[in-house]
């Protein structure tokens, strides 16, 4: 092994950090490392994530592990014991690029006291890459390419830890938004996705209070020769009136927006300490259904959360269809140590299971709905990969002629297959 490589669990957000780390590992000259960036979201996320720690050292064993994200930040020292670890940095120092200069060659010394080494840097702040290869990384297509805006969050949802891993919220300014898109832009990329912890938290902290659906609006108006916006998870009761106006009269902010629902029961909302009820969720989704009939929703709901009954999660089903979701990300419940929701009577897991697969079930059933609604309609296709494809509503596309990626194409929707849709592309 000669490079460096990056494992990356979870969320957008840390998928983008993977680039930054990327960058700052090849201007560092690091080489023969694994990067393990971590979620911390289920414990089923934190089994992965060691999982791959241990095979990373069985696949290469002489090279360094290097442990970070939410995971790492929450328990460094629970990494840091693992005897295939070499090194854990935080939420902070892994965006940092003195992090990644004079790390020592596996297997490193233990220091004094027998504990591997970790680096915490406090308190957290929001990076400031300057894009090379993007989202999708150097010396791959440039097509999409994921741009934070926002970091941390303010909030403290019951069953949450994220909050606690990425500090409070801290809003990206303008013009670095601006900049930083305009360099993306310059680099091949068509298609950015703006992603924080907390998006419909952005401005709050800045000078003006400018809000996302402003911001929005200033990217859009500073950079005509950017073809596709997209945004990632919005709390669905704060949206604001210019994201809403946006989405209505902007064509280049994609048809798609994906809510951050996790059940649709008042009850359970109110006990995950949530701050949108069933009838706002529901009439967010009518709303944007109405400003733009073409519109694909895409939401988070957790099965199994402490005291739901079975009439609570047939509510949490029922809410699919009722607000037409067609990308449904399904979370059986998993207690994070510290929060208050793990204080809270518990499901048995095996109910806990059956439900997410009887919600998964649910969205598969949703998603087959909504490509087969699609089939016989026009849409512009962002090219990935050869034969490979994103339509405007975010669906995977799939078609059979020569087309360059990183390009935008127009097709016409010939049929749907499982999760994807066939595409032929419009003369």
């Amino acid at each position: 092994m000669t490079s460096v490589e990056i494992v990356t669990f979870g969320c957008r957000l840390n998928a983008f950090e993977s680039d930054v780390i990327r960058r700052l590992t090849a201007e560092a000259g690091l080489r023969d490392t694994v990067i393990v960036n971590t979620c911390a979201v289920t414990a089923e996320a934190e089994r992965q994530a060691r999982q791959a720690i241990r095979r990373a050292r069985r696949e290469h064993p002489n090279a360094r592990i290097v442990v970070t994200g939410c995971a790492a930040t929450l328990a460094p020292e629970r990494y840091a014991a693992l005897p295939e670890v070499d090194l854990v940095l935080d939420n902070t120092a892994k965006l940092r690029p003195e992090s990644y200069l004079g790390i020592a060659p596996h297997p490193s010394p233990l220091p004094a006291g027998g504990e591997r080494e970790t680096v915490a840097q406090s308190p957290p702040r929001v990076p400031s890459p300057r894009p090379r290869g993007g989202g999708q990384g150097e010396g791959r297509v440039r097509a999409r390419a994921y741009l934070q805006v926002q970091q941390g969050c303010d909030h403290r949802c019951t069953f949450c830890i994220i909050p606690y891993a990425r500090g409070p919220s801290r809003s990206v300014p303008l013009g670095q938004i601006i900049a930083e898109s305009r360099a993306l832009l310059a680099a091949g990329y068509r298609e950015i996705v703006l992603t924080g912890v907390d998006m419909t938290a952005y401005g709050a902290d800045l000078p003006g209070r400018p809000s996302l659906g402003r911001m929005v609006r200033q990217v859009l108006a500073a950079l005509p020769e950017l073809p596709r916006l997209r945004l990632s998870s919005l709390d669905p009761s704060e949206i604001d009136g210019d994201l809403w106006e946006a989405l209505g009269d902007e064509p280049r902010l994609m048809p798609h927006l994906h809510l951050s629902l996790q059940s649709g029961d008042d009850l359970i909302l109110k006990r995950m300490k949530r701050r949108h009820s069933r009838a706002q969720a529901i009439a967010a989704a009518r709303r944007a259904r109405e400003l733009r009939p073409d519109i694909a929703l895409g939401a988070d709901l957790i099965a199994g959360f402490p005291t739901e009954t079975e009439d609570m999660f047939r509510r949490s089903v029922e809410i699919v269809a009722e607000c037409g979701i067609a990308f449904l990300h399904v979370f059986p419940y998993s207690p994070r140590p510290g929060t208050p929701a793990a204080r809270m009577p518990q499901l048995d897991p095996a109910l806990v299971k059956e439900r997410a697969a009887r919600l998964r079930a649910v969205g598969a059933a949703a998603l087959k709905s909504e490509l087969s609604a699609r089939i016989g309609h026009d849409s512009d296709v962002l090219i990935e990969a050869p034969g490979r494809g994103r339509a405007d509503c975010y669906a995977a596309v799939r078609f059979d002629r020569v087309l360059d990626p990183g390009t935008v194409a127009r097709m016409r929707f010939a049929a749907a297959e499982g999760d994807t849709l066939m595409g032929v592309p419009v003369v």
